[in-house]
Formats: structure tokens, sequence, C-alpha cells
């Protein structure tokens, strides 16, 4: 069985953790392990310290804290760039080594602060696997300052809601570069280049499987701003034959690209599509 674990952020509420986590055993999730990535500053210390306790007192998973460094040390606060900047390693590194070890992931992203829980989308869009969650806690009827409550009572009015996780690919990023990144900032710039060569490879298998000879020479008239007349005219063919055989060539892109029945495909569709790429091929 593959081994769950929870990653959670936190601020100042302690139960943020023990409410996620009663909920995600409470669906039938195995949780072998809590961890929770935190500021250092005296605000959190309270939060950590009962977190501590609680997690002492129910010995029924392991928990491991980690907190926000940077080149400096630990972080106390998120009040700049380059604070956030040092969360958002502190995370990718974290999620990263779990999902290196072969792990399920949960992460939590409702404590902390608000930009905790973009940068947590960020994190799950780069590492995550169809199996792995992002979600977020909701409740009804608390309001600051509230007796703490750190799990979930019969009535109480409290709920993870999932959150949708848009994956730029369906291979799994352990296997591709981006495991090999310890910088989140350089996964994202491997994902850009991984993203451009999968596009330049798909518009390569367009053009010379889906394109007949004589349509390849047509549409690459076209991206260097001929007419029909000119293409005509160069081909020593006659302008409807011009017209025909674009008319299949947006067919096949409109098909191609999956565009929406009533989206005509028009020759600056072509052009913006696959005018780089053309000039790329003759240069």
């Amino acid at each position: 069985m593959v081994k769950q674990v929870l990653i959670a952020t936190i601020g100042t509420e302690p139960q943020v953790v023990t409410l996620a986590l009663d909920l995600l055993l409470a669906k039938g999730y195995s949780i072998g392990e809590v961890i929770v990535v935190h500021t250092v500053g005296d605000a959190v210390q309270p939060a950590l310290a009962a977190l501590a306790a609680e997690f002492a007192r129910l010995g029924s998973c392991d928990y491991r804290l980690v907190p926000v460094e940077d080149e400096r040390g630990p972080v106390a606060d998120l009040v700049t760039e380059a604070d956030l900047a040092a969360f958002l390693r502190t995370l990718y590194r974290t999620v990263l080594a779990e999902k290196r070890a072969g792990r399920l992931v949960h992460l939590s992203i409702a404590g902390g602060r608000k930009p905790m829980a973009v940068y947590g989308m960020v994190v799950a869009q780069l590492l995550f696997d169809e199996d792995d969650r992002v979600w977020h806690l909701l409740s009804e009827g608390w309001q600051p300052g509230a007796e703490r409550v750190m799990h979930v009572r019969p009535g109480d009015r409290v709920w993870l809601v999932p959150v949708p996780v848009l994956r730029w690919s369906s291979v799994s990023p352990v296997l591709t570069e981006l495991a090999l990144r310890e910088d989140p900032w350089e996964a994202i710039q491997a994902q850009r280049t991984m993203r451009r060569e999968e596009e330049w490879r798909r518009k390569r298998e367009f053009v010379e499987r889906r394109l007949t000879s004589a349509e390849r020479e047509v549409a690459r008239l076209v991206c260097l701003g001929l007419d029909n007349a000119a293409i005509a005219r160069k081909l020593c063919k006659s302008e409807s034959t011009v017209a025909n055989q674009l008319t299949s060539i947006y067919n096949k892109l409109h098909e191609w690209r999956g565009y929406r029945a009533d989206i005509p495909v028009s020759r600056s569709f072509l052009i913006a599509e696959f005018a780089a790429y053309f000039a790329m091929e003759e240069g």
C-alpha cells in the first residue's frame, strides 16, 4: 500500500491541521505522517506548541515540523517577496522529497497567510500526480477568538473541500526533468521548456503526418505571407486548387486543435500556429 502523507501550512490556528487530519481519516485515507510547514515568528509558536502536545497525546501517526528557511536561516514571517520565495522553495522541496519516496501527498492549504495557499497550488501543479490532492478547510459558526476546538465533534459544520489541480502532462512529474530540480524556479523554467518542446513535436507531427506533401507546401507559403494568387503562380496551380487545399488544411487544423464547431479556422489561425515553425525549419 502506498504511504500517504498530509503536508499542511499553518499560521496562528493549530486546529486547521488536526481538523484536516480528522476529516481525511473519516474519508478513508490512511495518513501515516503529518508534515507541517511553518514560519518561526512569535505569533506562530503557541500554535506549534499546541500541535506538538496534541500529536504527542494522540500517537496515531508520525509528526514532523519543517521551518521555512532561506540562505540566512529560518524565516519569521512572510512579509516580503524574499520571504515568499523562501516559502515556495521550502514547500517545493518538502513535497518533492515525498514524491521521490513514492508517497501519495495530501496538501492542506487552509492555514497561514493567503499567499501560502497560492504558492501551494504552484507546487501542486509542478509535482502532483493524478491521485495527489489539495484540500481547503471550510467551517461555519467559528469566529476568531472563539473556543479552540482541535478535533471534529458531532454536529460541527466543518468540511474539507478538494481543490482541482490542472496538471500540464499525463506523465508523472517524478519521471521527468522536474524531479531533478531542487529549486522551484528552475522547475518552472524546465516545465516551460518541456511544454515548448512538446508543442513543437506536435506541430511537426501535424505537418508531416496529417498534411499531404502538396498541402505542406501551400501551408508553408501561406506562413511566408503569400496570398492565393502568388501561391498559385509559384506552384503552377489554379487559384481554385490552392483554395481547396487550404480548406482541407483548415479542416485538419480545426480537428487537430480541437476547436469548437462554431469557430472557423482561417488563414490567420494557420499563420499564428505555424509561421514560427516553418521559419525555424527553413532556418
